[in-house]
């Protein structure tokens, strides 16, 4: 049975940057972002991780949350795309939330999902064989702006053993 898997904006705009948005079909099949995520990056029209969304569509499906009205718990420490994962997450009994945003995280935890973030992506991609090294795509990550930590890089780069 094909898990539930709802991505927000920032690990979408991530692994998109260094051309490994494919990660995300390969091991979950299909994922799913909410409304607020696809606004979120079509707000950067013509970007890279917009042309992925517009290129990708037949296996990230877009879907709106039913409880509208439930947004204005988690709106005051976090973005509409955040807020609506964690809402379509419970719509949804997802198995999974990809997040990056550690505010959100401890939320999403807090709620009781399982959550990981791109680094997490990219080790498991690693770990299944799908890519061979995750030290030269975090470093990619950075050079592109993604903000890494030296303590989580490190981390990284000591459970990939490299």
């Amino acid at each position: 049975m094909p898990k539930t898997v709802i991505v927000n904006s920032t690990p979408l705009i991530a692994l998109s940057s260094i051309n490994q948005l494919a990660l995300l079909r390969e091991l979950y099949d299909i994922i799913i972002i909410p409304n607020a995520v696809k606004t979120e990056i079509e707000a950067k029209n013509g970007s890279k991780a917009h042309k992925d969304l517009e290129l990708h569509s037949e296996w990230i499906h877009i879907k709106e949350i039913k409880n509208i009205n439930q947004k204005h718990i988690f709106k005051t420490q976090l973005h509409d795309g955040e807020v609506e994962v964690m809402i379509l997450g419970q719509e949804l009994n997802a198995d999974l939330l990809i997040i990056d945003d550690y505010v959100a995280r401890e939320y999403v935890k807090y709620l009781g999902f399982k959550v990981v973030g791109t680094v997490g992506i990219l080790l498991k991609a690693k770990a299944t064989g799908l890519i061979n090294e995750v030290k030269p795509l975090l470093d990619k990550l950075v050079t592109n702006g993604i903000y890494i930590s030296e303590r989580l890089y490190a981390e990284v780069l000591k459970t990939a053993d490299e």
